[in-house]
């Protein structure tokens, strides 16, 4: 039986299909609300496929599902089964760390200790954390409420009777309520082991109310020792969430996710609030080995973060509809309020994570790096090539005086110093820069046509807005190549991409890699342009200061400069030392006329 005909026979019901090679491998795994559609998808319409779906389609030797009763179980199981065989096309998550978790022992007096491993004996795990800081605040603050030991004994209200254990330091100092030797009964221990797993849960300014009305209640029974014991309690916790993120006083419980999209790569972050305070927040990375929906992202994200931590709460907010639906939870995209900052703020959460991953990246492995970011250039500017060869014009003039012009050359995002190239102006009188412009990039590419047509760059950057842009522009479509390589305008003012036919410039992410490749290229064309504007400037003067002289021409000076090195130099000589080199009598009027204002 083909797989065409095997797949005919998939039922239209929630589930989880696999992709096999033909060497028995699973290379695909996928959630479907019905199974016979979505995969018939893959199959009837080849043409609609993208290259890297194909490339799968053309692999599949076999196909196999299994059948769940509802969408949210279709996604655990998919994530499960991504895990086990980390198939070669799916959604793999980038972070191997291993977070940990606060685990509460399942034990007669129950520990509570932070651990990267979890043990299927009962014990119950909260987190992950994906600031180990965190996670030991929250324990240093349990400790300071209720003295619980941390000493790894076996301990049983059997082995206590017989006095099996002697007190540590921890119970002579306070630290230890001494469980070990019955200091503290069993029902009371737990109790105080109930209270951390509320506030674990997220329960502390229900706690912080409680441990209040707890304290007026033994006030008013005179128990002031209780009742200082509560206001203690409830003020260490007042403390502790102070510190903590608090969105919203309006805010319930809320779940939060939000992703960034990068080429092949997602980045995403999932916060969850109690009481509209922050309690957990975890980063994870996807790479995508075949084009998905953001939809299909989204919705391999919650999953992952099911296994994670468990149910969701009852509302969770998400930046687009994801392509499943769960039981009990309503996924809501605002456009407004606090909810919409909440959104923003993982946003934020997302991106930073994407910034050092780039970071971390440009060490770790440059050439890719590098590609990633001629890709988001080359998506962001809408081209049809990578960007592997940039070049960028800028004009430099102070009053019209020596105005010149710089050309510099990126190759695979970074600067090749080697074809650089000045440029003096020839044919324009005075500052105009159009003109100027004009003539620079006619001048450049017309040699280029001329000496290397293989080499025209794939994109030019004019720094400057439209009036610029429009004349390089012209020179280009004079010689032909307009339509062969992408050029646009980089203003200064508000970092603007100026596009040729365009009105409305391109704003890019402040954030984003594609739009620092233009403004390092522009500032790198902008420095070697004033560098050579600086050094004829400087020749200038030289010049004017020696020629107002007389008797001081082209070749005297030439002999000055060369023996001396500048015209201050030249001032500071004694008369007989110029006079060695110029005779006397010239040597006392360049002496008298370089020193004559100092």
């Amino acid at each position: 039986m083909t797989v065409k005909e095997k797949i005919s026979l998939f039922p239209h019901s929630p589930g989880v299909y696999r992709y096999y090679d033909a060497a028995g491998n699973v290379i695909y795994v996928g959630k479907a609300k019905d199974l016979h559609k979505r995969v018939a998808q893959y199959f009837v319409s080849p043409d609609r496929l993208t290259r890297k779906t194909a490339i799968m389609v053309s692999r599949i030797a076999d196909a196999q599902y299994s059948v769940v009763d509802s969408e949210a179980d279709a996604l655990l199981l998919e994530n499960n089964l991504i895990k086990q065989y980390k198939p070669k096309y799916n959604i793999l998550l980038k972070d191997s760390k291993t977070y940990p978790w606060i685990c509460v022992s399942a034990e007669e007096f129950p520990r509570v200790y932070l651990t990267r491993r979890m043990v299927r004996d009962g014990s119950r795990y909260f987190g992950p954390y994906s600031s180990v800081m965190h996670a030991r605040n929250l324990l240093e603050l349990f400790s300071e409420l209720y003295p619980l030991r941390s000493c790894r004994l076996k301990i049983t209200g059997d082995a206590v009777l017989r006095k099996k254990f002697r007190p540590c330091l921890d119970f002579h100092i306070g630290k230890c309520r001494g469980c070990c030797v019955g200091g503290i009964s069993v029902r009371q221990y737990n109790d105080n082991i109930e209270e951390i797993v509320r506030l674990l849960k997220g329960g502390g300014r229900e706690m912080i109310r409680h441990l209040k009305e707890q304290m007026n209640e033994a006030a008013s029974a005179l128990d002031f020792e209780a009742a200082e014991e509560f206001r203690k309690k409830a003020a260490s916790l007042e403390k502790h969430y102070g510190k903590s993120l608090i969105v919203s006083s309006v805010i319930g419980s809320i779940d939060v996710f939000s992703l960034v999209f990068d080429t092949n790569e997602a980045y995403g972050n999932f916060m969850r609030l109690r009481d509209g305070a922050v309690i957990q927040s975890l980063n994870l990375g996807f790479r995508m080995n075949i084009e998905e929906e953001r939809s299909s992202v989204l919705g391999m994200f919650i999953g992952e973060i099911r296994s994670k931590f468990g149910d969701l709460s009852r509302e969770a907010i998400v930046p687009f509809r994801p392509d499943v639906e769960i039981d009990g939870v309503e996924f809501r995209v605002p456009v407004k309020g606090d909810k919409l900052a909440l959104l923003e703020l993982s946003l934020k959460n997302a991106r930073e994570m994407r910034f050092n991953s780039l970071k971390q990246q440009e060490h770790t492995d440059p050439d890719e790096f590098r590609l990633k970011v001629m890709t988001e250039l080359r998506d962001a500017l809408g081209m049809k090539e990578l960007p592997k060869h940039i070049e960028c014009f800028d004009n430099s003039n102070i009053q019209g005086t020596n105005p010149v012009a710089s050309c510099v050359v990126f190759r695979d995002a970074v600067p090749s110093k080697k074809d650089y190239r000045h440029f003096n102006i020839r044919t324009v009188t005075g500052p105009d820069d159009f003109a100027s412009m004009k003539e620079i990039v006619n001048r450049r590419y017309s040699r280029m046509l001329r000496e290397d047509p293989d080499d025209l760059p794939q994109l030019v950057v004019i720094d400057g807005g439209k009036g610029q842009l429009g004349s390089a522009y012209e020179a280009l479509c004079e010689l032909g190549i307009a339509d062969s390589l992408t050029v646009v305008g980089l203003a200064k003012r508000f970092e603007e991409i100026v596009r040729v036919g365009d009105p409305h410039p391109l704003f890019l992410d402040r954030n984003s890699q594609a739009l620092k490749v233009m403004q390092h290229i522009r500032d790198e064309a902008h420095r070697f342009g004033i560098t050579h504007h600086r050094n004829l400037r400087s020749k200038a003067q030289i010049r004017s200061a020696l020629r107002e002289i007389r008797g001081v021409g082209e070749k005297t000076e030439q002999r000055l400069i060369m023996h001396y090195g500048s015209v201050a130099r030249i001032a500071a000589a004694s008369v007989d030392d110029l006079a060695s080199l110029v005779g006397k009598d010239l040597a006392k009027r360049i002496h008298e006329a370089l020193t004559q204002d100092r």
